[in-house]
């Protein structure tokens, strides 16, 4: 497991279509996850500490879950399978770790409220992870990013994305080749 800190959210100037953009805490790698308007909005409202007249979904969960003793441990986006991503909230209760399956847009909304770690696994960043050139802030092809040692295990290949795999990822490389990531690293937040 990778941790990932949130990076921002962004818009596609094409379509409107929201983007949480998950940055890998040791390495210049991005994890960028397509999410809903609304959960767009109520991790934007946490990450730019705003107050809210009443409770947002995600806070009335954090609300349940401290209500019933336990606590949200961490968050976990585990998978990718045909352009869809999947995530867990590990609860701690009565002694006990339960795994929660839910969306990526959902997990990070929680983790946000609760303030615990977000974790991504190695392969759902072999799949989905990007680079950026560094001069023009565009994402770099997986053949030019392959080349780049990782953090943590530089001695490690990347591993093997397989062709049918990249090709039913292209709705989602067509996504972030259209989104402006020129000041990516430059800010934190939400935009």
């Amino acid at each position: 497991m990778l941790e990932m800190t949130v990076d921002s959210i962004r818009v596609s100037p094409q379509n409107y279509q929201r983007v949480v953009i998950l940055k890998e805490k040791e390495s210049d790698r991005y994890l960028p996850i397509w999410i809903g308007p609304a959960e767009a909005d109520a991790i934007a409202v946490k990450l730019q500490d705003l107050n809210v007249p009443r409770p947002l979904t995600h806070d009335l969960l954090g609300t349940i879950i401290d209500s019933l003793g336990g606590t949200v441990d961490h968050i976990l986006v585990s998978d990718l399978q045909n352009d869809t991503f999947y995530a867990k909230i590990t609860i701690q209760t009565n002694g006990e770790s339960k795994e929660i399956d839910c969306r990526p847009s959902d997990a990070v909304a929680l983790a946000v409220r609760a303030k615990v770690p977000i974790f991504a696994n190695e392969e759902v960043m072999d799949k989905a992870g990007i680079h950026l050139d560094k001069e023009t802030g565009k994402p770099l092809s997986q053949e030019t990013a392959a080349g780049l040692p990782r953090e943590g295990s530089p001695t490690d290949p990347p591993a093997e994305v397989k062709p049918e795999e990249l090709k039913s990822m292209s709705a989602f490389t067509d996504f972030i080749d259209s989104l402006d990531l020129e000041d990516f690293g430059k800010q934190s937040g939400a935009r």
